[in-house]
């Protein structure tokens, strides 16, 4: 049976094939990228809506902003949500089965500073790749499933349960607004998002914290007129021998389930270390501040709150016991505000299984059965609003990185997979 649903998937998406590449290419190339507080993701956000319309999806684009007068205690303060849409399909189901959502968002990462090859927003197709900024993280996995909905409208196929398509705002640096919205509005039985996981099965996903260490020493503007200034860059060393301390302790940690077989499962990062820029345009000087960003991540089942809180004890020991930053304490700035949490789905949850085999009889091999590198909205829908949910996502690379792109025809695999699942999951 499950084969079946595999080949009916499979001839459902092949007429859309061409003209969803187009709109890959058209997502790419409109600039989507957020910053806190702001985001810019509503022109992508018409473009879809747009496509969607012309296939009869029953679609909307609304406003996030209501989240900021909620009242939710997940909703971040340092976002401005004004202007900025959700868009939310659905394929009403017969009512008798389960029901699915399939939650991507449409935010991208700024290209950087670093020289990308071609522009970030070529959307260019060579040698089976779409390339450009957002194609893999994760216009991409939109795209793929936007061709569910289009292909169950399209062929007139109403499942069981009800079938939901969402792109959201504000996902990216830690946020959650978009899908916080979405979750007011919606609910299903079980959600996928296909974030870009190599055509694996991921069922758990790690926290993340990032923090900013800094410290101010000395007066920089008295270089070069009066006495020696005091620098904190050379202290900065140690403060990263402390990471590297950190770092070691944190590589002990033993974990089971999902993440057992990661060699490092719960990685502490260096993001970045300044003092002044190497720029020609920064006059020679002694720095007057110092910084050292801190990424941490977590496993589904850690008390996050408890290791950040620990770690910054930590943190205040080393500075009592450094001549340097006893005098010049350690200015501890989260980023993006609190930190993200994991979560973990059971192996033998029947959403996993429905996964599995669906992916299996799509792909033609059995699908490896993993845990994600990184965090993501999946630890929203699956511990704060109770959906069991799933990774399943295209092949690509360069995320948050110069000269990302998708594999096209892996987008296509990833729109398969997830209807044959939609139909397997929602008729049962």
């Amino acid at each position: 049976m499950t084969q079946e649903v595999a080949s009916d998937a499979r001839k459902l998406l092949r007429p859309l094939a061409a003209p969803l590449k187009s709109l890959l290419q058209e997502l790419v190339r409109t600039n989507t990228v957020a910053v806190p507080p702001d985001g810019d993701e509503t022109p992508a956000q018409r473009i879809l809506h747009r496509f969607l319309r012309e296939y009869k999806v029953k679609s909307a684009l609304y406003e996030t902003e209501f989240i900021t007068r909620s009242g939710s205690p997940l909703v971040r303060k340092n976002r401005n949500y004004a202007g900025r849409k959700n868009l939310s399909a659905r394929i009403s189901g017969r009512g008798a089965g389960r029901s699915l959502v399939i939650n991507g968002h449409m935010d991208t990462v700024p290209p950087g500073r670093l020289a990308w090859s071609r522009s970030p927003w070529s959307g260019v197709a060579q040698q089976g790749r779409i390339h450009g900024l957002g194609s893999f993280d994760m216009k991409g996995g939109l795209v793929a499933g936007a061709a569910v909905v289009c292909a169950l409208s399209r062929a007139g196929i109403r499942p069981g349960g009800d079938v939901l398509f969402e792109s959201v705002v504000d996902e990216e640096w830690g946020g959650g607004g978009g899908t916080i919205a979405a979750r007011m509005r919606d609910t299903a039985d079980a959600c996928v998002i296909p974030e870009g996981t190599q055509l694996e099965v991921y069922r758990a996903t790690r926290g993340g914290f990032v923090v900013d260490l800094s410290v101010k020493a000395g007066d920089s503007s008295a270089y070069f007129s009066s006495g020696e200034v005091l620098s904190p860059a050379v202290p900065l060393g140690r403060l990263l021998g402390w990471v590297d301390k950190l770092t070691k302790r944190r590589a002990k940690l033993r974990p089971q389930g999902a993440y057992a077989g990661f060699a490092l499962p719960a990685p502490v990062q260096v993001l970045a270390v300044e003092a002044n820029r190497l720029d020609p345009q920064v006059p020679l000087s002694v720095p007057s501040r110092g910084t050292v960003r801190l990424y941490m991540q977590f496993l589904p089942q850690e008390d996050v709150d408890a290791v950040i809180e620990e770690v910054r004890l930590d943190l205040r020991q080393f500075c009592a016991s450094d001549a340097f930053f006893s005098k010049h304490p350690v200015d501890w700035k989260p980023l993006i505000g609190g930190p993200l949490y994991g979560h973990e789905l059971a192996a033998d949850h029947p959403w996993t299984q429905c996964m599995e085999q669906s992916a299996g009889s799509v792909l033609g091999r059995k699908p490896v059965v993993t845990a994600a590198p990184y965090p993501c909205d999946a630890g929203l829908i699956h511990r704060d609003y109770g959906i069991p949910t799933l990774l399943f996502g295209p092949c690509g690379a360069g995320a948050h990185n110069p000269d990302e792109y998708v594999e096209w025809d892996s987008v296509l695999r990833t729109a398969e997979v997830l209807l044959a699942s939609a139909l397997a999951w929602c008729n049962c």
